[in-house]
């Protein structure tokens, strides 16, 4: 939440006579000032609340003891700080929690274990300062199991971007990105539900216009998104930099401005609004899309390994998921024979159809085993805003 230095308060003010208060509201956050008291407002910001957990906007359970922890800043000194447990946003409190403040804070810390209702709660902290200036900020919680048994009907939906490209107008052409991913596609619509787009042989300008359309859709909390690129890749040692060739990238382009940067793609992944993204490249030097080349890293499975799998589920996707894999490192990697797969969409292919084993979900892990043993290790590793403990899950439907 941003803050709002007094001055623009007070000029909302004049602007707005008549008016007793003004609420603005975000995603998860709302403040309202009280214009009468406009006196007590000369320095005075908005009080700013942050969550510690839970991060995620909407989170799942299945016990309805949970712990919140949660800190409220103020220019001003804190009057009242309360928490309240709601069965909707709009509906009235179910329970409310007074937290104490001491004569004169300007900050307080909130970790407190509350009970829970089955089925929807809605955790609301609000906040308000002896200037008059109130905040307020929620986080969703479903709890129960009888509302969680069904991964498949969460109200979710996994959607898969997949770029092939074999063709090319200056570079040699390949012969399987394009089969690689038909067959990737079929594997996700018809074993996982996937609600799948192939683009092929796509020029830079289109490959980025429809990174623009995912970018301007609108995801649900448990909503994933998997993004594929096959085809060539390069890496410029004087620029230090990966690049995805693009149907019409030009050889002789010292500034590679034919060619989509492994920097512009890795921003423009992190910036989709949807919380779980996983990325996948079978292109030479994917490998450079980690600016680090870090090696490939564990999911911290183990941590979940005696929670039931509604818990395993939910839990994975309450953390935001930021994860690629790559067919290699800092390497030329094989198309393969043609009509036989690349030797990465081979063992990609091969992890789709285990199907996860017994459970019917397979995690980033269980696809990591697959593919490393191949000639060319391949890189697994994270960007952007990943979370600690987050997964990208292939659901059985």
């Amino acid at each position: 939440m941003k803050t709002i230095q007094a001055y623009l308060v007070v000029m909302l003010n004049f602007l707005m006579l008549g008016l007793q208060a003004q609420t603005v509201t975000t995603r998860s956050n709302e403040f309202t000032v009280d214009y009468t008291r406009t006196d007590k407002l000369v320095n005075t910001v908005v009080p700013i609340i942050n969550w510690m957990v839970p991060i995620p906007e909407t989170s799942y359970i299945d016990v309805p003891r949970f712990d919140i922890s949660a800190e409220v800043v103020a220019n001003g000194n804190l009057k009242a700080v309360t928490v309240y447990i709601k069965e909707s946003v709009e509906s009235s409190a179910r329970a409310t929690l007074n937290v104490r403040i001491p004569e004169t804070v300007n900050s307080i810390a909130i970790d407190r274990t509350i009970n829970l209702f089955d089925g929807a709660n809605v955790v609301v902290i609000e906040a308000e300062t002896k200037e008059g200036l109130k905040t307020s900020s929620y986080r969703q919680i479903q709890v129960g199991t009888s509302a969680l048994t069904d991964m498949s009907k969460l109200g979710r939906t996994d959607y898969a971007l997949i770029f092939a490209t074999d063709s090319y107008d200056n570079w040699s052409d390949l012969v399987n990105p394009i089969y690689d991913s038909r067959s990737i596609a079929e594997e996700l619509q018809n074993r996982y539900k996937f609600k799948v787009e192939v683009i092929e042989n796509a020029v830079q300008a289109d490959i980025l216009k429809k990174l623009r359309e995912y970018a301007e859709k609108q995801y649900k909390p448990l909503d994933q998104l998997f993004v594929f690129f096959a085809g060539h890749g390069t890496y410029d040692q004087s620029l230090g930099e990966g690049f995805v060739v693009t149907k019409e990238s030009m050889l002789a382009d010292e500034g590679k401005i034919s060619y989509l940067s492994h920097n512009r793609l890795r921003s423009i992944l992190n910036n989709i609004p949807c919380e779980h993204i996983f990325l996948a490249m079978d292109v030479c030097f994917g490998g450079t899309f980690d600016e680090t080349l870090a090696s490939a890293r564990g999911t911290d499975d183990d941590v979940y390994q005696e929670q039931s799998q509604v818990q395993f589920l939910t839990r994975k996707l309450s953390f935001k998921t930021r994860r690629y894999l790559t067919s290699g490192g800092k390497v030329y990697v094989s198309d393969g024979i043609p009509g036989k797969h690349s030797p990465f969409a081979k063992s990609f292919l091969e992890a789709l159809q285990s199907q996860g084993g017994r459970d019917g979900v397979l995690t980033l892990q269980e696809i990591f085993s697959y593919v490393e043993k191949l000639k060319n290790p391949p890189k697994m590793g994270e960007f952007g805003d990943n979370a600690i403990g987050s997964d990208f899950l292939f659901v059985v439907k």
